[in-house]
């Protein structure tokens, strides 16, 4: 098991990535790809964009009822157990 590194070290790098270099990438070259990327997604219709919108809508507010309720019971319960009072 020594024969094998989990980490090429410096010579080893330069073997494995022949094709790349450690140049980095001008700012324009990077535009470039960015915008080539770009061209390649597909972007929702509007009518999908409004489904998605409501569904996350819907789902946001479900979430903060849950979450609100938990918050209101919970603190009931806190201050129903360390309320301070003695039972006289």
């Amino acid at each position: 098991m020594t024969d094998s590194k989990a980490v090429p070290g410096p010579r080893e790098r330069g073997s494995r990535d022949s094709g790349r270099s450690d140049k980095r990438t001008s700012p324009t070259t990077f535009y470039r790809q960015v915008v080539a990327e770009l061209r390649k997604v597909v972007w929702p219709t509007q009518e999908q964009l409004v489904t998605y919108f409501i569904v996350v809508m819907i789902f946001v507010v479900i979430m903060m009822t849950i979450v609100s309720l938990l918050d209101l019971g919970l603190g009931k319960l806190a201050f129903a157990i360390f309320d301070g009072r003695s039972a006289e």
